[in-house]
C-alpha cells in the first residue's frame, strides 16, 4: 500500500482532488430538489386535496382505518397523525422540497409535495 502511495505524483493528486470537487459540485447542483408550492394529498390512490403550502392548516383525510391528518406549517408538510399501527409516516417527518413524499400503506394515504423541480431518484433515469 504504501508503494502505491508514493507512487502519485503531485499531479495526480491535482486530478484527484479536481474530480471530486467536480463530483461534489455536481452532485449538490443536480440532486438538490426545487422549493415545493403545494402538497398533493391522495386517499385510496385518488387525489383528495391540493394545497398551497403558504398557508398553515391541519388537514383530516379520510382512510379505511380511520382519519390521517395532515400538517402544513412554514411550507413544508407532513402527516401527524395516522391509525396505522406502526407509525412509519408520521416518524417520517416534515417533507421539505418538491418530489418528497409520505405514504401510509395501511391507512392508503399519502402527501406528496410539488414545485417546477423534483428530486431525482432511481425512476427518473
Amino acid at each position: 500500500m504504501r508503494n502505491a502511495l508514493e507512487s502519485i505524483k503531485p499531479g495526480d493528486w491535482l486530478v484527484l482532488l479536481s474530480g471530486a470537487i467536480f463530483t461534489a459540485w455536481l452532485a449538490a447542483t443536480l440532486w438538490h430538489g426545487g422549493s415545493a408550492d403545494k402538497a398533493i394529498i391522495r386517499s385510496g390512490g385518488k387525489i383528495f386535496r391540493e394545497v398551497p403550502l403558504s398557508r398553515d392548516t391541519l388537514i383530516e383525510v379520510p382512510g379505511p382505518l380511520g382519519l390521517s391528518q395532515i400538517a402544513i406549517h412554514n411550507k413544508q408538510a407532513r402527516i401527524a397523525a395516522d391509525p396505522s399501527p406502526r407509525q412509519y409516516c408520521v416518524r417520517q417527518g416534515w417533507l421539505k422540497q418538491a418530489g418528497e413524499i409520505a405514504i401510509c400503506l395501511p391507512n392508503q394515504v399519502s402527501v406528496e409535495l410539488s414545485g417546477s423541480n423534483k428530486r431525482y431518484d432511481s425512476l427518473s433515469y
